[in-house]
């Protein structure tokens, strides 16, 4: 299937589907011929202090997922940045999410980068699915994708914030 040009989709469908789809690849590849994926637990600051996690992957460290944000209220949550990349390697997926579903903290600020590649598909959920829940998405207005990075919408963003996938395609190097 080819890669969707688009860069975000509001509700599911297509994009959804062919993002599940390259996890799915990821996870059930043969195990030599690319990267493990990886799965690392962290925690979430309240403070209203700016914070960052950051982790790579693929040959040689490619592409790394950073995840900076701010957040209020509460005690440190317990959060999860998942990296894979296709068989090929041209393509990684990086997900940030806290596995018990819906964040209690209120995020004023959050900002998803990568390096190494260009955002084919990104997504934010202000509510991640959990036991019979479901993918709760932001609206549209209240974030934006760039080539780049997912990042929340000043003034638009409602502060609830999840969960957040990103597939992107690694970027042509010039001659």
């Amino acid at each position: 299937m080819a890669a969707p040009s688009r860069r975000r989709n509001g509700g599911g469908g297509a994009m959804s589907l062919w993002a599940a789809l390259l996890l799915v690849a990821v996870a059930l590849r043969p195990a030599r011929a690319v990267s493990e994926p990886t799965t690392v637990a962290f925690d979430v600051r309240p403070g209203g202090v700016v914070h960052s996690f950051s982790q790579n992957v693929g040959p040689g460290d490619k592409y790394t997922c950073v995840f900076t944000y701010a957040s209020q209220g509460g005690t440190n949550e317990k959060w999860q940045m998942s990296l894979g990349t296709s068989e090929d390697q041209q393509h990684f997926t990086c997900t940030i999410w806290r596995p018990q579903g819906k964040s209690y903290l209120y995020f004023t600020q959050f900002k998803v980068e990568v390096r190494g590649a260009e955002i084919e598909y990104g997504m934010a959920y202000s509510k991640a699915a959990f036991e019979r829940e479901s993918d709760v998405p932001l609206k549209n207005e209240e974030f934006e994708v760039t080539k780049t990075a997912v990042s929340h919408r000043p003034g638009a963003f409602k502060a609830e914030l999840s969960k957040l996938v990103i597939v992107a395609k690694a970027t042509r190097s010039e001659l």
